[in-house]
């Protein structure tokens, strides 16, 4: 399983933004191996992280290459104040299994004694 998270600086969003952003999340949704995201908010720094997670590097390396996610790289700094991108590989994931949360069907399904 891979992660990709994208930390951010906030700007200012417009019309274009949204659409746009609209656009990149229905095409990570619809991307080979997509398992789910989360996002996240610092209040002290401003800053927003969103993680995505895919089953294999492949997936994620499909929504890298959409015209869309290229578009928007592209245009970045209409709309933020600075990124960071961390892509991972998730070698294991647990819980008590009370929440929610993408790494935990793919654990359960692709058990692993890492």
């Amino acid at each position: 399983m891979y992660s990709a998270t994208f930390i951010f600086a906030k700007k200012q969003f417009d019309e274009e933004f949204y659409q746009l952003d609209q656009s990149i999340a229905e095409s990570a949704k619809l991307s080979t191996g997509y398992l789910g995201e989360e996002s996240w908010e610092n209040q002290e720094t401003g800053l927003i992280s969103n993680v995505y997670y895919w089953e294999t590097l492949e997936g994620l390396e499909e929504l890298m290459n959409n015209p869309k996610h290229l578009e928007a790289k592209a245009a970045q700094a209409n709309w933020l104040n600075g990124y960071q991108i961390v892509i991972s590989q998730v070698i294991r994931a647990y819980g008590d299994g009370t929440l929610p949360h993408p790494t935990a069907s793919f654990f359960n399904e692709h058990s692993r004694n890492v």
